[in-house]
């Protein structure tokens, strides 16, 4: 039998009734075991009790209890959200790489900007719109203000995008608004063309130039070559065109599977060669008034080096054959070497021009050829790099 006869620091006390011969209590009649509640015990002799101390075995608390079971659940809750959030980001990838390679073009919100560009909302994805990708219209609209200017007025609006790079290993979402703009508007544009137009920038060998639709709006751009900037030598095309400059330009060339545009700017005037030779070599039953008359006795000695440059155009592949035609001089010295020129007149009936220049003398040159000025220009370069 246990009496409690007080309490200490580590629980009650209790006094068993009952000693055994020596007077020492009989610890099996209080093992631990019969007291689930306790988790030890000790007694020793003071006089004619044994005063025995009993440890409380701690008991979980229910709020602690709940706190635990509630970290488990939001920690299950997490790794589901968090395995949900993935298979979203999975799907999205692969609707990335549909729009891709389908060529869909996608209404993208942007997000914000960096030094480098636009941020694009793409589903749950972030994707990235690099700055030379945007259409020319945002900078012809406002030409003075910077690029980041632009940037900042067009955060929280939306713009038509094609996906151009979709790689979700690399993490690498890049949109282009030029490739949507080409899709959209392209169909507009052909051969022959003459658009009013900006110059957006100048590089060494030519300008890129930023064609203006009837809505009012720069959407497509195209390459104005060096060659094409004016009928004259052209040495640096910094010193004719200047950027933001405001002109007209003729369409030549449109290369549908590379999204490309070749401008020319000199072929809205006429060869002023061709002219010139009409003036100074009139035509049958033109006047003679404005034109060089030269003197009967007066006998032109055929340019030098020009019969080697013919026999040579022989060898080329189209060109079935080679004569003279009309001569006469200028009235000012063109070039001291011998120059030969490409008359921007398409071959007709197989029939086509050249011009060869050397001083004040001017020759005609007829070739029979099946070829077009291009193959026309390449037959001459590659014979004027055999001849010295």
């Amino acid at each position: 039998m246990f009496t409690a006869i007080g309490t200490s620091s580590r629980g009650l006390v209790l006094v068993y009734s009952s000693f055994a011969e020596n007077g020492y209590a009989k610890t099996s009649t209080i093992a631990p075991s019969s007291c689930t509640s306790w988790i030890g015990y000790s007694y020793r002799r003071r006089s004619s009790l044994v005063r025995i101390e009993v440890v409380p075995k701690p008991v979980a608390s229910s709020s602690g209890t709940e706190q635990r079971e509630s970290a488990r659940k939001e920690s299950r809750d997490g790794s589901a959200s968090d395995e949900a959030l993935q298979l979203r980001r999975s799907a999205d990838w692969r609707a990335a790489r549909t729009y891709k390679e389908s060529g869909v073009i996608f209404d993208g919100k942007i997000e914000g900007s960096n030094a480098g560009g636009l941020l694009i909302r793409f589903y749950s994805l972030l994707g990235f719109l690099p700055y030379p990708l945007l259409s020319p219209s945002h900078s012809c609209r406002d030409p003075g203000k910077s690029i980041q200017g632009i940037a900042k007025d067009l955060v929280g609006s939306s713009i038509s995008l094609k996906v151009i790079e979709a790689n979700e290993e690399e993490k690498r979402l890049i949109f282009s608004e030029k490739d949507a703009n080409w899709s959209k508007y392209s169909s507009q544009v052909k051969v022959g063309d003459v658009f009013d137009a900006r110059v957006g920038s100048v590089e060494d060998y030519g300008a890129f130039v930023h064609l203006l639709f009837p809505d009012g709006h720069y959407y497509l751009t195209g390459l104005v070559h060096v060659s094409e900037v004016s009928w004259d030598l052209v040495h640096d095309v910094r010193d004719i065109l200047s950027e933001g400059e405001q002109l007209k330009v003729k369409v030549i060339h449109i290369n549908r599977e590379k999204s490309r545009l070749t401008l020319s700017i000199k072929q809205l005037e006429d060869d002023p060669l061709l002219e010139t030779l009409d003036k100074v070599i009139p035509q049958e039953g033109q006047s003679e008034s404005d034109s060089l008359v030269m003197p009967d006795n007066i006998n032109i000695e055929p340019l030098p080096g020009l019969e080697s440059i013919c026999k040579e155009l022989l060898q080329e592949d189209g060109i079935t054959g080679v004569r003279f035609g009309r001569q006469g001089l200028e009235k000012r010295v063109v070039s001291q070497d011998l120059e030969l020129w490409l008359s921007s007149v398409p071959a007709k009936d197989k029939q086509f021009t050249l011009l060869a220049r050397a001083g004040r003398q001017v020759q005609e040159v007829y070739l029979t050829t099946s070829l077009d000025q291009e193959g026309i220009k390449r037959a001459v370069q590659s014979v004027l790099r055999r001849v010295p």
